[in-house]
């Protein structure tokens, strides 16, 4: 996905960016378990549901085990996960989309209760960074969590959201976020309840069913469930429709760096029916679109590099003090061979400074001090070292003429530069980075801040 993204990538930096934007997303249990432990009629329905999933822009898709090749079969999205196999080897989640990925990561749940078959087969969650377009990186996350309603099944779909909330503070900080799947779970189910309750308010999630369909407030706990009619009676309004709970749930988050302007939310049942009226599944498909744009003052940059070491984003530490952005004052790569790190301090309006580190201490140190000055162009090279792609080459050029750099260039590099359009209050220059990094930086990409 990265060679073709780079692609993408170098096309649309030339065009400019795109300021606002729309994506539509879907997230469909398929029932693709094998026909005699299915409860939906997989063999027929399947290649019936590929092809109407052409006009969502991100799907997120459960249960997609056995009859993978026929879901893909007539769908023409440009990026979409490679299966994990059927059921009892593989976890059923994939993603489709229009934007490029990288970092896909496949993780098991911790823990699963033996009702339901949860634990014959490795159900879990998936994570993708996703670029929707020029400074617009979305973390898509897609979950399938432990079915049933007994004591053990809500003990485990706990520690099911627990996982994933934990890895949204590890790997999503300062990122947009988007939670599609089958959560198995109902705000007015006890345990269910506080569970969904609680991991919104830990990872600053709206859920968009509560948000657009029922005016913000969730349905209460140990009131009736508001179970939706399956199937549908031919005719029943799409406010109806709208209007129960599904356990399928769509979760977004917003960032400093890409706002939602306008949000939408709607059970798809109508577009995926077969000839005779009946659902494709045994889940309703659910849908959402959403409107984005981006900031005047704060832009994530391109990247390069590899999927190793631990994630990181400075956009929280840079607004840790403030809600304006602070000027890049000093920083300093490391290097050698390849770039063992990169340290920097800024300076904040209040006269306070904050220093940052990324990396390692190996390699010779360069720094470059700057005084009336902003950096305007990043230039990154990647290489393998010990099977793991990192960062060779690092060098940083202010719109005076001054650099700074260290480590060797390769045959694959990338060069970023600000934002072309206006920035508010000021020009555009680095501030932060945004990557991965271990005991030298794997990846590695620009934050810039319209501050100068």
């Amino acid at each position: 996905m990265l060679r073709l993204g780079l692609v993408l990538i170098a096309i649309q930096s030339v065009l400019g960016a795109q300021i606002v934007g729309n994506l539509t997303v879907l997230s469909y249990n398929v029932a693709g378990l094998p026909e005699l432990l299915s409860s939906g009629n997989p063999a027929v329905n399947t290649p019936l549901i590929s092809p109407r999933l052409k006009p969502y822009s991100i799907i997120n898709v459960q249960e997609d085990f056995n009859y993978h090749a026929a879901l893909y079969a007539s769908d023409n999205h440009a990026f979409r996960t490679p299966t994990s196999g059927g059921a009892g080897i593989g976890s059923g989640l994939n993603s489709l989309s229009d934007f490029p990925y990288i970092d896909l990561a496949r993780t098991k749940w911790t823990d699963c209760n033996l009702n339901s078959g949860d634990c014959l087969t490795p159900k879990g969650f998936t994570f993708a960074r996703v670029r929707v377009s020029d400074g617009v990186w979305l973390d898509v996350y897609n979950m399938h969590t432990d079915a049933g309603s007994d004591a053990g099944d809500i003990a485990a779909r706990g520690k099911n959201f627990a996982q994933v909330a934990a890895h949204i503070a590890a790997w999503s900080p300062g990122m947009p976020v988007l939670v599609m799947g089958d959560t198995n779970a109902r705000y007015t189910r006890p345990g269910d309840g506080e569970t969904l309750r609680g991991f919104l308010a830990g990872t600053g999630t709206t859920d968009l069913w509560v948000s657009k369909i029922r005016g913000g407030v969730a349905p209460a706990l140990g009131a009736d469930a508001l179970v939706c009619e399956f199937p549908f009676a031919e005719g029943t309004p799409q406010a109806t429709m709208d209007a129960c709970e599904t356990v399928d749930k769509i979760f977004v988050r917003p960032s400093a760096a890409v706002s939602f302007l306008a949000l939408t939310f709607a059970n798809a049942n109508s577009a995926f029916l077969d000839s005779a009226g009946a659902p494709l599944s045994d889940h309703y498909p659910i849908t959402s679109t959403i409107s984005w744009k981006l900031s005047s003052s704060i832009r994530l940059g391109d990247t390069i590099g590899g999927p190793h070491g631990s994630a990181f984003n400075d956009i929280p530490s840079l607004l840790s003090t403030s809600s304006s952005m602070p000027k890049l004052a000093s920083i300093t790569i490391r290097g050698a061979n390849r770039v063992d790190g990169l340290a920097y301090t800024v300076q904040h309006a209040s006269g306070t400074s904050t220093s940052t580190s990324h990396g390692g201490t190996g390699g010779t140190a360069n720094t470059l001090t700057l005084a009336g000055e902003r950096v305007v162009k990043v230039q990154a090279c990647s290489g393998q070292y010990s099977g793991n792609t990192r960062i060779f080459y690092l060098q940083l050029t202010t719109n005076t003429g001054r650099t700074v750099a260290a480590g060797k260039t390769t045959g694959d590099c990338l060069t970023t530069t600000v934002p072309a359009d206006a920035g508010s209050p000021g020009a555009w220059g680095l501030v932060g980075f945004w990557g991965r990094d271990g005991n030298e930086v794997d990846r590695v990409a620009p934050i810039w801040g319209a501050v100068y």
